[in-house]
Parts: C-alpha cells; structure tokens; sequence
C-alpha cells in the first residue's frame, strides 16, 4: 500500500522545515515546496529519514506556482496539508515597493488559499484530512512598520476559524498555528535585520513546529506557541489598537531605540 502523503509549503527553513522532519519521521511520504533553491537541499535530508520526497522549487505567490504543487500531489489522496509559506516586509509602508507588497499578499493570502481550495475541496470529498495552517499572533497586532504583513496575517488567522467551523463534522480538521518572533530566516528576508524586533528573544522552530504539528493531530483548533506569546494574544484583545501599533513601531522601525 502506498504511504499517506503530507503536502508542506515553505518547507526550505524555520518552522516548515521542521513540519517536514515531524510528517517524515512519522512515516508520511511529503510533497514539499518553497520560493528557494535551498528546498532541493532540504529535500535530501528528508529522504534520509526514509520516505520518498516529491521538489517543488516555485513562486506561491502564483497561480502556477501552486498549479506545480498539485500537479506533483496528482490523483494521491493527502492526508496532511501544511500551508505554512509566508514571508514579509518591513519598513514604511508607503516607501515599499508595490509589487513586493502584492507579492507578500500573494505568498501569504492568495497562494494560501488556492492551495487550500484545491487540495482541501478533495479532502472534504473524501471526507478524512487534516490541515495546518500558519498564521500568526502578529494577526492580533496592527504592525506599524510591517504593515502588510500583520494584516495578512489576521486574514489568514481569521480565515482558519471560518473553515473550521464550515468544515465542522466534515472529517477534515483545521488547526491554525500561531507563533511569536522565531528563529528563522524570516527577519533578514523582510529587511527587519536591524530592528528591535530581530534582536529580541526568538522561539526555536522546531519547538514552534512540534507544538502545531500535535495539535494539528489531535485535531485541536488555534494554537499559541510559548506562554509568552500566549500572553501577548491574550493582552492584544484588552489593548486598544492604536497602543499596539505605537509598540509595534518601537520595535518594527529602523534605528528606534525608544525604550
């Protein structure tokens, strides 16, 4: 029999990458995908821990990137789809420029959704799946200085509850991750490198990926990793915004050192 499959997007590095480890070392067979050649390298390892490894090096903020990635899926059942690709960009808003903002859009929005469409309409057919997604508790957080980014974050991080509850006794289960600052490359890659916010204390990936990854099989719905990101969910829904995004400012803008 073939093994089951798990479907992983932003799989190069940080929390995808781990997700990759988790799914494989369980004994699932991966298609995994991401915007960078580092995914091929990736890849290798995976195949050592004894599952077969289907490459998709493609742009998800396209419509043909994810076209590649269930292309690679073909008529396979999957069991497991972990929508994790997104990355962001700092700085003013409107000093940036357009089309890297329809691209963290695109990555982080709308490639996450056609993926999503595509594999788990075929999920509710067959009425068995699990879906992980990651947003963020930057979802809860007006993002002054990474703008786009937390907005986007907070539509997908809405989304997820809204086809939990659609998919209610469907069979398919959906979890939404939501991590704090991790220690990945995802700072450097939004021109955050010098910020308060990189410098800050980080979460390890593989930590942040064990915590979605179990509850994403035990079929749990939102969930926070570290309790001081816990705490700092719970406080955003007390604090008004315009406080949040003063703080976020503190952290976010280049050459700050505001205490």
């Amino acid at each position: 029999m073939d093994k089951k499959l798990a479907v992983i997007t932003g799989a190069s590095s940080g929390i995808g990458y781990e997700l990759a480890i988790l799914c494989a070392r369980d004994g699932y067979d991966l298609v995994v995908a991401a915007d960078a050649a580092e995914i091929r390298v990736a890849a290798e390892y995976f195949r050592t821990l004894g599952v077969s490894v289907e490459v998709i090096e493609a742009d998800l903020a396209t419509r043909e990137g994810v076209d590649t990635v269930v292309q690679a899926v073909a008529d396979r059942e999957v069991d497991l789809l972990l929508a994790n690709a997104g990355h962001g960009l700092g700085q003013a808003f409107l000093s940036q420029n357009f089309e890297e903002i329809r691209h963290v859009i695109d990555t982080n929005v709308t490639g996450t959704l056609y993926l999503i469409h595509t594999l788990g309409g075929r999920m509710k057919a067959r009425g068995e799946g699990r879906i992980l997604i990651t947003g963020s508790i930057a979802g809860y957080i007006p993002g002054a200085f990474h703008a786009v980014y937390n907005a986007s974050k907070a539509f997908i991080d809405s989304f997820a509850a809204a086809l939990r509850a659609e998919l209610k006794d469907s069979g398919v289960t959906v979890t939404c991750l939501m991590p704090g600052p991790t220690d990945t490359d995802f700072f450097e890659r939004a021109e955050l490198g010098e910020t308060r916010l990189a410098q800050g204390r980080k979460d390890d990936p593989a930590e942040v990926a064990r915590v979605g990854y179990d509850a994403m099989m035990q079929g749990e719905p939102d969930v926070v990793s570290g309790w001081r990101n816990k705490l700092q969910a719970s406080l955003a829904n007390l604090i008004p915004s315009s406080v949040l995004a003063e703080q976020h400012r503190r952290l976010a803008e280049t050459g700050t050192d505001e205490g």
